[in-house]
């Protein structure tokens, strides 16, 4: 089950990141969840930085910073003229 949940978020991100992002993003569905779930380990990466606790192996991304976190991905693809 946590795998469907993580491809229906992963879905609702990535369609929320390109719906967000200036310009077209011209990519399928596949391509749209897979930018949702890199965009949600992206943003739980950098609050894992940004948090100072101690212990917590990964800090779990909120909505708009897993849509921001694939925001950036979108910008980088973009600058290694990728999508």
């Amino acid at each position: 089950m946590g795998i469907i949940r993580m491809i229906i978020v992963g879905l609702i991100v990535g369609a929320l990141a390109r719906w967000f992002y200036p310009g077209p993003v011209h990519v399928g569905w596949i391509v749209t969840i897979l930018l949702g779930i890199a965009g949600s380990f992206v943003a739980g990466f950098v609050l894992q930085l940004t948090n100072r606790r101690a212990g917590e192996p990964f800090h779990p991304a909120g909505l708009i910073a897993s849509i921001l976190g694939g925001m950036v991905l979108i910008f980088v693809a973009r600058l290694l003229h990728i999508a």
